[in-house]
């Protein structure tokens, strides 16, 4: 196994023989329903014909130049067209690695050395940031001062010492800390996706850019999951809020390994003129970015956006309904392309240290019991749809759904 984010997966990690549109077929022939997604990226479903044929057509062209392509400049034009704060871009090969380039460049720019994240955010799994992702609760420190936790073994200390840490969703905090005015940049995810499909409280998002203006601190999004997932501009057009710099991966490429950092032109010239650093042998990769070109003309010219929001809905009511008429505590939160199912707990979840009152333990048993229905469903309670996910797929979705809660109720009802 090459990423121990499939580590988790019960009863056992898949096998996966080939994607259809919204299904998986297995090395057993099992036909799933599949809401994993590759963890986010195939908002058009499993084998979109235009996107594998374009990688087809470049392919045939060549592997990779070391050079320029018209396929990089055309998925250039496209991000920049669609996403609010991209007057430049850059891509790279993952969010990882984009995120890396964003903070380097902002320490750059401020001269200063501190970044402030947020609990619960997940950022790339490098030393410098994965801190505070998933503390356990025993470690968190106080609400008003959380502790800075590493997320891995073997992780340098000394890495996280530029790193400070906040709660998610406090304004008050949130100004309070840029005041002290040593503060390169805030990164956070605009909409909580990594624990439990969170949205900004009203305000808070305008709180945040305000407080960045006024000293002097660039607001970068990590929009490595939202990007081009809950509109074609990101979470920043659908909330109206627009950062200095935002980092894309996932869905730009319908499966394709490509990310982009993009943001204001004065900031992002440095990379060619003021002596910051970005490389990458595989960096605008020739097929991945015909591939991309091909995704975001999709995302941009079709109906894909109306096609998910109108399932999606219709996913998460019906999930939420399901839980109520059995009486089960329960939260559906998020929006339809990337939504949140909580057990143990029926008031909004606002944090990440709210995210820790959820009950996993029968949450991950009514996983299990959907694969057994042909249905696969994020241990960790995400939901994504692809436009393929159709009002049938939906409906099978909801039966499995009921189904499987019985099945994982009925202990407790016994």
């Amino acid at each position: 196994m090459s990423s121990n984010f499939r580590l988790g997966i019960r009863p056992t990690p898949l096998v996966i023989e080939r994607g259809e549109g919204p299904y998986l077929i297995d090395a057993d022939g099992n036909r799933l329903i599949d809401y994993y997604l590759g963890m986010g990226p195939m908002i058009l479903g499993h084998d979109p014909d235009a996107v594998i044929e374009a990688a087809r057509r470049q392919l045939d062209k060549g592997i990779l130049f070391a050079g320029q392509t018209e396929a990089e400049f055309e998925a250039a034009r496209l991000v920049c067209e669609l996403v609010p704060c991209a007057e430049m871009v850059r891509f790279g090969g993952s969010g990882t690695e984009v995120i890396q380039a964003a903070l380097r460049l902002a320490r750059a720019v401020t001269g200063r050395r501190t970044v402030l994240k947020f609990e619960g955010h997940y950022h790339g799994w490098l030393d410098n940031v994965h801190w505070s992702v998933a503390p356990p609760a025993d470690r968190c420190g106080p609400r008003e001062a959380p502790a800075r936790v590493a997320g891995s073994a073997g992780q340098d200390p000394a890495a996280g010492e530029a790193i400070d840490v906040l709660g998610w969703n406090d304004a008050d905090a949130l100004r309070a800390r840029l005041e002290r005015g040593d503060v390169a940049a805030v990164i956070m995810e605009p909409l909580m996706c990594n624990t439990s499909a969170i949205q900004p409280e009203p305000g808070y998002l305008e709180a945040a850019r305000a407080a960045c203006d006024a000293t002097g601190t660039l607001l970068i999004f990590d929009e490595v999951i939202t990007g081009f997932r809950v509109s074609a501009g990101g979470a920043q057009a659908r909330l109206d809020i627009t950062p200095d710099l935002a980092t894309f991966g996932k869905a730009i490429a319908n499966g394709f390994p490509v990310a982009a950092l993009a943001g204001r032109a004065d900031l992002m010239e440095r990379f060619a003129s003021g002596g910051v650093l970005h490389g990458g042998t595989y960096n605008a990769h020739p097929v991945t970015m015909a591939a991309t070109a091909a995704v975001l003309r999709a995302l941009r010219d079709g109906d894909v956006y109306d096609r998910i929001e109108a399932q999606g809905r219709r996913l998460m009511d019906g999930i939420a309904a399901l839980l109520a008429e059995r009486g089960v505590p329960a939260r559906v939160q998020g929006v339809p392309a990337i939504f949140h199912v909580a057990l143990g707990i029926d008031t909004p979840i606002r944090n990440y240290r709210d995210s820790m009152a959820v009950d996993r333990e029968t949450y991950t048993r009514l996983t299990a019991a959907l694969l057994a229905r042909g249905v696969r469903a994020l241990e960790r309670g995400a939901w994504f749809l692809s436009c393929e996910h159709d009002a049938g797929v939906i409906d099978q979705t909801l039966a499995a759904f009921a189904d499987a809660l019985d099945e994982v109720l009925e202990p407790v009802a016994g």
